[in-house]
């Protein structure tokens, strides 16, 4: 294994550039006073501003498996432009979650995305919902380790496999030195690598002699823009849907929205945020466009192309290897997988931030001390960060993974957010539409995962089927939650069922809040003296009081 010293060299610079930054931002913030350690570790104190937080943002979606996996489906054979939906989707998402979601998870000075779900609905099945919402922030964690291990396998010739835990240590390691003030600021430095990075060496792969036009090579057999075909039209519009609503309901989005200093902040950062992940997609299309327009016959890679080889999830490295000079490589690959690691720690950081708060704490430590649930975050990190590490090992396609982390996140956790935030939803209905909305889900099957389908959807071919049934799934998932939990209050209302036969103990005879919510405290801004729901009175006992 030949190991290629510039190349290392250039990354552990870019590597250092960041672990730097966000270890200077850790000092200064607690020179400044962050309050609480695990809020300044989940939500930076609420101090973070419309500058820093546009950036931290937008590179929240712009990571490295953002990047590396539009340039794959643009350049993969059968897919094309018109098939690579993340970009839009994930901008559109942005726009919908400002308008309705951001001001009003800000406003009630939520910590994280599970708040509104457990005061709603219980302690209990606010866990459920982390499920979720954790296998979420794993495929995507994955998806960001497939695209570091990839380029430090083009960058220094290892192991993609050894690649891959080698990135899955350093972004613990980072991690656990900086919290969300520390992953803001590393934010910054991310966006201006890519863009840096990116930019200089697209004028190099364009003019490299074994490029074609790419408006020549558009629309030749097996086009970079894509071809449409109406017997697909029911999957296309079922993945946008599933990109546009499913890019809502992340505690990596929401800890950025609970992080600002203002309700509108919050929101103007995510309209920031979704012009941004339109621009910065560009250069990762152009890059996807050039691949599909290149004679790899002509070039330092072989005489198979990439795709031949397997290596579509990989092409953006492979483009500024061996499309561009030696050093105008190094400088794009390391400002990618610089981009890459500092997009790992917030993922990793949000799935331990609702482990910690709102299963750990909320539902069985409640008494639990400011040290004990730092010390829990920390291991939940590492334990996280290892099933990653698997997943992306057996996952090699950056672009599947992000699907994936999408499609449960979209089905069973949207309908419910959206259902406490607008609707008056009880447990009875959030419980069986978790169960129909999975069922559902799971019947339709996975071909990226050869998956088989056991629900006979219409045009189910048995592996695939055209009809948007992860759409209809978190529709009638949707509707099963509002339609029952409207059931069951009126039964206990009117007194058709007994109060002493609420399981769930919603207390929906009295017209009130469930025991759960009536045992939520309420946390008391000690500055100015405002109520605000939130923080667990037995965990922060100095900063809240009973109502």
């Amino acid at each position: 294994m030949t190991i290629n010293v510039p190349g290392l060299v250039a990354i552990i610079v870019f590597y250092l550039l960041i672990v730097a930054v966000g270890i200077w931002a850790a000092w200064y913030k607690r020179n400044k006073g962050a309050g609480k350690k695990t809020q300044s570790i989940m939500i930076a104190g609420r101090d973070i501003g419309l500058f820093v937080g546009s950036f931290t943002m937008t590179a929240t979606w712009v990571g490295g498996g953002y990047i590396n996996g539009t340039a794959e489906y643009v350049y993969t054979p059968g897919f094309g432009l018109l098939w690579t939906q993340a970009p839009f989707g994930y901008s559109i998402s942005l726009i919908l979650g400002g308008l309705f979601f951001a001001k009003k998870m800000r406003e009630n000075r939520y910590v994280t995305m599970l708040d509104p779900l457990q005061q709603k609905l219980g302690r209990p099945m606010g866990a459920l919902l982390y499920l979720p919402a954790l296998l979420g922030e794993l495929f995507w964690s994955a998806a960001i380790l497939v695209a570091l291990g990839g380029t430090l396998t083009i960058i220094a010739g290892l192991d993609e496999n050894i690649a891959i835990v080698i990135s899955a240590c350093i972004a613990v390691l980072y991690t656990l030195i900086g919290g969300m003030y520390s992953v803001a600021y590393t934010d910054v430095v991310q966006l201006i690598c890519i863009l840096v990075g990116l930019t200089v060496a697209l004028p190099f792969a364009f003019t490299h002699e074994a490029v074609s036009s790419i408006s020549e090579t558009a629309y030749d057999n097996g086009t970079w823009l894509g071809v449409w075909d109406n017997n697909s039209a029911g999957l296309w519009v079922d993945s946008a849907l599933l990109l546009i609503f499913g890019g809502i309901p992340w505690q990596v989005y929401f800890q950025r929205v609970l992080s600002s200093n203002s309700s509108r902040n919050a929101q103007l950062l995510s309209f920031v945020a979704s012009a941004g992940c339109l621009i910065m997609s560009v250069p990762s299309i152009l890059i996807g466009a050039v691949a599909a327009s290149t004679n790899w016959t002509a070039t330092t890679y072989g005489n198979v192309t990439p795709a031949d080889n397997g290596q579509a999830p990989l092409i953006l490295p492979i483009v500024l290897q061996h499309l561009t000079p030696t050093a105008v490589s190094f400088i794009g690959l390391g400002a990618v997988s610089a981009a890459v690691m500092s997009s790992a720690d917030s993922s990793i950081l949000s799935s331990s931030s609702m482990f910690t708060r709102n299963v750990y704490n909320k539902l069985f430590r409640p008494r639990a001390s400011e040290r004990e649930l730092v010390w829990v975050m920390r291991v939940t990190v590492i334990v996280l960060a290892a099933i990653a590490t698997v997943l992306a090992i057996t996952i090699k396609s950056i672009y599947v993974l992000f699907f994936l982390c999408s499609d449960l996140i979209f089905v069973l956790l949207f309908p419910q957010l959206l259902s406490v935030l607008y609707f008056d939803p009880n447990t009875y209905g959030s419980i069986l539409a978790f169960i129909i909305g999975l069922l559902l889900r799971v019947g339709g099957g996975e071909a990226l995962i050869n998956f088989p389908p056991f629900i006979p959807y219409p045009g189910n071919n048995g592996t695939t089927t055209n009809f948007p049934f992860k759409t209809f799934s978190m529709l009638i998932s949707l509707i099963t939650l509002l339609l029952v939990s409207y059931i069951a209050k009126m039964l206990f209302v009117k007194g058709w069922i007994p109060a002493r036969y609420d399981v769930f103990q919603c207390k929906l005879a009295e017209g009130g809040r469930s025991i759960a919510q009536k045992d939520e405290p309420t946390e008391i801004d000690l500055g100015t003296g405002l109520e605000k729901e939130g923080i667990d009175n037995t965990a922060f006992p100095e900063m809240t009081t009973k109502t």
